[in-house]
């Protein structure tokens, strides 16, 4: 197994950025971490939707990375968002984060000019930032966030095959079940949702990178630990858990539920950066119930 298969292998958290204030409080993610280090993740995602990267200055993005390097245990692979609107832009982040010691980038499609975003200049973009990076390249696939555009399986046809392109995180439902067969000894595959986690491992996916892993890290990366040692009823029985544990978080409130969740669990979750804000008081009291109804809240 190559180095880049090995440390993409497993669960990740997309880390969320607790705010205070509407300042990043980076005590509270230096304390998200040190809870997370001894659990069974395989590492950090920072700077991704579940971060709001979008809401931060450049000053604040690597400056939380930089703690979350800093505090991160030896075991966990820290990887980090680096997608901007030019490919120019894009490489020089890119190259900035592997200077502050991130392992792994990972890439959003440039969306501002959508209806110009081709398959052949995602091709283009990929492969140049590919070829300057002096660390792995990660693709993101959300169309959701990227105003529809959309890493197809004839781009990857083509990037994958990119000795610095190591896989994709694909967070669209509709096509991971195309991109997924791409999944190889030299580009893996990941899911962006516990929604369908299972199922692509069962596909020949290799892991994860779930927003209820915030809130619920141990119990996440126990599902992928139970289905690559084969107690296939137990990962299946946990899987059917944690479903309905992310319907009633993310897929109810989205990061707003998240974050609320991960105060509820002993984290540091704080508010939604302005304009957006968090659950009001009946949401609340809903998803807290339905948290410790669930038997996963201690």
């Amino acid at each position: 197994m190559s180095k880049a298969k090995e440390m993409l292998s497993g669960v990740y958290s997309p880390m969320c950025t607790p705010f205070k204030d509407d300042e990043v409080d980076y005590a509270g993610m230096e304390k998200n971490v040190d809870l997370m280090n001894s659990s069974g993740l395989k590492g950090y995602f920072v700077l991704g939707t579940n971060g709001e990267f979008k809401t931060m200055s450049e000053e604040e993005k690597f400056k939380l990375l930089g703690v979350v390097i800093k505090r991160a245990a030896k075991d966990k692979v820290v990887m980090a968002g680096t997608g901007a609107e030019s490919t120019r832009e894009t490489i020089r982040l890119t190259k900035k984060a592997a200077d502050i010691g991130a392992v792994m980038v990972s890439l959003l499609m440039p969306s501002f000019f959508a209806k110009k975003i081709t398959d052949e200049v995602i091709i283009r973009h990929i492969t140049e930032v590919a070829d300057a990076s002096p660390i792995p390249v990660v693709l993101y696939n959300n169309p959701s966030v990227a105003a529809g555009v959309t890493i197809r399986p004839d781009v990857i046809r083509v990037v994958s095959q990119h000795p610095n392109v190591a896989g994709i995180k694909d967070s669209s439902k509709e096509t991971w079940p195309e991109n997924v067969v791409f999944n190889s000894s030299g580009f893996s595959v990941l899911a962006g949702s516990a929604g369908y986690f299972f199922d692509l491992l069962d596909k020949g996916g290799t892991g994860g990178v779930l927003s209820l892993a915030n809130v619920f890290p141990d119990a996440c990366a126990k599902l992928y630990n139970l289905y690559i040692t084969g107690k296939k009823e137990e990962a299946v029985e946990l899987n059917n858990k944690l479903l309905d544990l992310n319907k009633k978080v993310s897929g109810t409130y989205g990061v707003a539920g998240v974050k609320y969740a991960m105060d509820l669990a002993g984290f540091a979750g704080g508010v939604m950066r302005r304009p957006l804000g968090t659950l009001n008081a009946e949401q609340k009291k809903t998803l807290e119930a339905d948290l410790r109804g669930s038997g996963f809240l201690k």
